[in-house]
């Protein structure tokens, strides 16, 4: 990335910078997402549940991301709607293996997309499919069918595979991410 880095000065390109809420329930690799997006040097060897939330950054070649890391425990999910309005893209990560927890995964989703300060916004949604490493994990692909993403027509959403721990998948969701921040 440093050639587009060097690329966006010489243009006279400057970050833009953006408001990301990412959401899904506990144990799902939220905190692990984020904490690999880090640069290396930044980045937490002991990850501990997220109580409430906490506030990231971390930059790309064009994009500056200010990373709400918002708690998935059951008693703080009623916070996250606190934040709608201020941010400008939504990452929703999902434990691939926890099967059982598909449906209030769903139940939070749906919530989030018909709450007033997200419904009528083309905010964009990149899912992560999280702990692909795992025997018991189903695809990507159905992950998107339990969730019911085809039925989101009204807003830019991407679906990536991904394995927190070894930071596979992530590159890809958050270039597709900051395409279409940058393109807004």
């Amino acid at each position: 990335m440093g050639l587009f880095d060097k690329l966006a000065g010489w243009l006279g390109l400057k970050k833009k910078e953006v408001n990301v809420l990412c959401l899904g329930l506990d144990n799902s690799g939220k905190t692990t997402i984020i904490n690999k997006l880090k640069p290396s040097n930044a980045q937490t060897q002991d990850i501990v549940p997220t109580i409430g939330f906490s506030i990231e950054k971390f930059k790309t070649s064009s994009l500056s991301f200010t990373v709400f890391d918002m708690s998935g425990q059951g008693r703080y999910r009623n916070l996250w709607e606190h934040y709608y309005k201020e941010g400008q893209a939504i990452i929703f990560v999902i434990d691939s293996s926890d099967k059982l927890r598909m449906v209030v995964a769903k139940e939070e989703l749906d919530t989030l997309l018909n709450h007033p300060d997200v419904k009528h916004r083309r905010l964009p949604i990149l899912f992560f499919a999280n702990k692909m490493d795992l025997r018991d994990a189903i695809s990507s692909v159905k992950v998107s069918q339990l969730l019911s993403l085809e039925s989101i027509k009204d807003k830019p959403w991407h679906i990536c595979a991904s394995d927190a721990l070894k930071g596979e998948g992530l590159q890809e969701g958050v270039d597709w991410l900051q395409g279409i921040l940058y393109a807004i």
